[in-house]
């Protein structure tokens, strides 16, 4: 196949990184021809960097966050309050939450929100490793973290009805966050804010 920039390793530099998401063409030809334009150290240094975050970074067994370790971090301290779980969609809102130092219990990653439209249910779900976890470490209380859209609010229910008959109380962020807007697009301080002044589920 034709190169469409006049170089096959420039075409296909520009194909990798277009893979990226939130990254077209266009922005990929800049990156590419940035890195064109560094040190060749530097590019090796980049491409070292992801694949020894690639090769080394797994999930914690316990939380599903990302870790380097079987347990990461998060799930080690025990200066964390260990009966309080924060549920959230992904690891980048794990991310979001830290940021804001609103909370100071565990978390657990879903991996995702349940959308029938999309083709995921509750099965792909980490939920029933939730329920377990409720179980067997005697949680007291698990706030639905989750970004307030349809999707969030279906997944919330959801948990809500699993958890029901087990005792532990199950909180919802307040609703200071815009309807149908991602968690990861709050600011620190209407983030931290809705997890102080969460609320019971109803």
């Amino acid at each position: 196949m034709e190169s469409s920039f006049n170089s096959r390793l420039l075409d296909r530099a520009v194909g990798e990184l277009s893979k990226l998401p939130g990254v077209g063409k266009k922005t990929a030809l800049r990156l590419a021809l940035h890195l064109l334009r560094r040190d060749s150290g530097e590019a090796r240094s980049l491409g070292e960097a992801i694949i020894e975050m690639r090769e080394g970074i797994t999930y914690c067994e316990k939380c599903h966050n990302i870790s380097e370790e079987p347990v990461c971090p998060i799930c080690s301290d025990f200066h964390r309050d260990r009966k309080i779980v924060c549920v959230v969609e992904n690891v980048k809102d794990v991310i979001t939450i830290e940021a804001t130092h609103a909370h100071r219990g565990l978390y657990h990653v879903l991996g995702g929100l349940i959308s029938p439209l999309d083709g995921i249910g509750p099965s792909e779900l980490e939920i029933e490793s939730l329920v377990e976890r409720v179980k067997e470490e005697e949680i007291e209380e698990v706030i639905l973290a989750l970004s307030p859209t349809i999707e969030g609010d279906t997944t919330n229910f959801y948990i809500f009805r699993k958890l029901s008959s087990l005792p532990v109380n199950v909180t919802v962020l307040a609703r200071g966050l815009s309807v149908g807007n991602e968690l990861e697009y709050a600011d620190e301080l209407t983030l931290g804010k809705s997890i102080q002044n969460r609320i019971p589920f109803s």
